[in-house]
């Protein structure tokens, strides 16, 4: 089932780019299918299934491999979304607690919404937060999202800070419920 959820989203994806005229190398398969042999694992599941998704494909990970956690955990009230504190500390923290101690964790992409980074047509100007405890992790994190034209990468320091950076993102789609003209905001630090 999740190899043909993953078939499906690489083909809408390619479709989108080659109806701008885009040829493009982008293909879905089944989670420990993808972890295998990636440089960077992404684990960009819901918060609450993020360390099991990594724990089920941790002996498929190498020694070169970079698990980035772009996941926050939130719960809903009536007065709107609020940062629910996992156990670990932050969803990314828990993420690295099932990762083989060899492949660090990075933590970043929560302040960012996923509507500003699928419309094609938007422009950017958002920084993206990294935490982790891996300079050179941190370093190819960093790289990776500065290829997205409009994104600045700011280092937060170690993997603890995660959980400052993942507590922002509730904020951030509270003010765009309650504020016309704010929808799929993002933060720029100045």
């Amino acid at each position: 089932m999740y190899k043909r959820q993953g078939e499906s989203r690489a083909a809408d994806y390619r479709n989108r780019l080659a109806d701008r005229g885009i040829d493009t190398d982008i293909s879905g398969t089944d989670n420990a299918s993808a972890a295998a042999g990636s440089r960077i694992v992404v684990a960009g599941v819901p918060p609450a299934y993020a360390a099991d998704t990594i724990e089920a494909v941790r002996d498929d990970l190498t020694e070169e491999a970079i698990v980035v956690s772009p996941a926050v955990a939130m719960a809903r009230n009536g007065t709107g979304f609020h940062y629910d504190t996992p156990e670990a500390g932050s969803v990314a923290e828990a993420v690295a607690a099932v990762t083989p101690d060899e492949v660090p964790i990075v933590s970043a992409f929560q302040n960012l919404a996923a509507g500003a980074l699928t419309d094609l047509d938007r422009e950017l100007a958002l920084d993206v937060v990294v935490s982790g405890d891996d300079a050179d992790a941190k370093g190819v994190v960093v790289e990776l999202a500065e290829e997205i034209d409009g994104l600045r990468a700011l280092d937060a320091g170690p993997l603890a800070n995660s959980a400052e950076i993942e507590s922002i993102t509730p904020l951030l789609i509270n003010l765009a419920m309650n504020n016309d003209g704010m929808h799929d905001l993002g933060v720029r630090f100045q």
